[in-house]
């Protein structure tokens, strides 16, 4: 009969290889001859509507091929940013009619006014921040264009957040390819823990708003429950 340590070490070895049958599919995916297109399509979804974030599928295709791993930073970064265009389009002039199931549909509706009042007080900090950590970019987005921030300090803000979290994957793979998927081949199950952790993580930065400007601001927006239209957008 097993005890409970066997069985708690054997449901984590399946744990592991259903990881494992998944990292080999998704890298052979990842050489496919329309992977390119795949990763821009995930990167724009991802900015505006889409729940899966292009994150994994583009530093598997950079393991596949680390020689053009810039080049599909490059493309991930770029997408992003024009998916970012229709979050931000779909906030100012489309929230009733799209915006508000959207961000219901992705369980970001408590989120919603916190960020809000976060991008009226702090403006391109956010984004920028946001944007170069695994937290729901869309969701900065959409509410940009609700509150009609200035659209040439979100384009660059959004340019700088994702180019620093794509780019950087881009370099570090194209310098270290093969040093680099050795190491993932050997411990994916800790860097796959590893990754949930940089998650929460990205959630506790954006604690960062709320000093600098005094406390009222933070407990004022860690407050927010509803948000208001400019008077005129």
């Amino acid at each position: 009969m097993l005890n409970g340590a066997k069985v708690q070490r054997l449901t984590g070895d399946t744990r592991v290889a259903m990881l494992r049958k998944l990292y080999d599919w998704t890298m052979e995916k990842a050489q496919h001859r329309h992977a390119e297109w795949w990763l821009a399509a995930f990167a724009f979804m991802e900015s505006s509507f889409f729940p899966i974030p292009p994150h994994p599928l583009l530093g598997l295709m950079c393991l596949a091929a680390p020689k053009k791993a810039l080049r599909f930073a490059f493309i991930c970064t770029a997408a992003s940013v024009l998916g970012a265009l229709l979050g931000y389009a779909i906030g100012y002039f489309l929230y009733e009619a799209i915006g508000q199931a959207l961000i219901n549909a992705l369980g970001l509706a408590d989120s919603f006014p916190v960020a809000a009042c976060y991008l009226r007080e702090k403006d391109w900090e956010v984004i920028v921040i946001a944007g170069a950590t695994p937290v729901p970019f869309k969701l900065l987005t959409i509410t940009s264009g609700f509150i009609a921030m200035n659209l040439v300090t979100f384009i660059l803000a959004s340019i700088v957040g994702r180019g620093l979290i794509f780019m950087t994957v881009g370099v570090l793979f194209r310098l270290f390819g093969a040093p680099i998927k050795a190491f993932i081949d050997r411990y994916l199950g800790m860097l796959t823990t590893l990754f949930v952790v940089l998650v929460v993580g990205g959630f506790i930065a954006l604690s960062y708003f709320g000093h600098g400007d005094g406390e009222g601001a933070k407990q004022r927006c860690d407050l927010a429950q509803s948000v208001e239209a400019p008077a005129n957008p």
